[in-house]
């Protein structure tokens, strides 16, 4: 399964456990709703179409329509389930549960993506320092026409970027060719799984902005 995917519908199976009468008690344990919301996901989740379990802004277009979608695969388990919790009176209540756990999954999935100046952060994505900060385009520009032309990656994310401190942009260009950026370390979180970028993190995250030495 498309892990990015699965806990995006997860999350959205969490909310709509939320939104019912039976588990908002103040006194529900996150990782029980975690836990009561991983289940229900992975029983039900083999069941949806790939076409929407891959659903994406670029993809939006070839989505099938929610409301005439069969859903009578539904396995009893996650149906079991809803109704033992009372979230649901009975099968036909848990489908239409399903139905608008995809709505929201899909409104998410098929969002277009953000304007990435909006994206701008105070603290430094890398060093976590409030400095000023400079943006680092994660598939750098040099490699756009290739990124697009193999696609690595879809147009609506070519101009993401991520917020970084003079030093951090720096040390990030320093750490791999362009074209290995693009294709391997091309989000924050993939940059901080390399160790070098790790140490760097460490050690600026201790300095002073401002501070002359010598």
């Amino acid at each position: 399964m498309a892990e990015s995917q699965y806990h995006a519908f997860k999350d959205c199976v969490a909310r709509r456990i939320i939104t019912g009468s039976a588990l908002s008690s103040p006194n529900e344990d996150a990782s029980d709703l975690d836990e009561f919301s991983s289940y229900l996901a992975q029983e039900v989740w083999p069941i949806i179409p790939t076409l929407i379990q891959d659903a994406s802004y670029e993809t939006r277009n070839n989505v099938p329509d929610i409301d005439t979608l069969p859903l009578n695969n539904i396995p009893p388990s996650f149906s079991d389930s809803l109704t033992s919790y009372g979230i649901c009176a009975d099968w036909d209540e848990a489908s239409l549960f399903l139905r608008k756990v995809l709505e929201d999954y899909l409104q998410d999935a098929c969002a277009p993506p953000p304007v990435w100046s909006s994206t701008r952060t105070t603290e430094c994505e890398i060093c976590e320092r409030e400095i000023p900060l400079t943006y680092h385009h994660l598939i750098p520009r040099s490699v756009h026409s290739k990124a697009l032309k193999k696609k690595w990656h879809p147009e609506s994310m070519i101009n993401s970027v991520a917020w970084l401190c003079r030093p951090c942009h720096t040390v990030v260009h320093r750490s791999a060719p362009n074209e290995e950026l693009a294709r391997s370390f091309y989000t924050v979180d993939l940059l901080l799984e390399r160790e070098d970028i790790q140490r760097w993190r460490k050690y600026a995250a201790k300095q002073r902005y401002g501070v002359k030495r010598g």
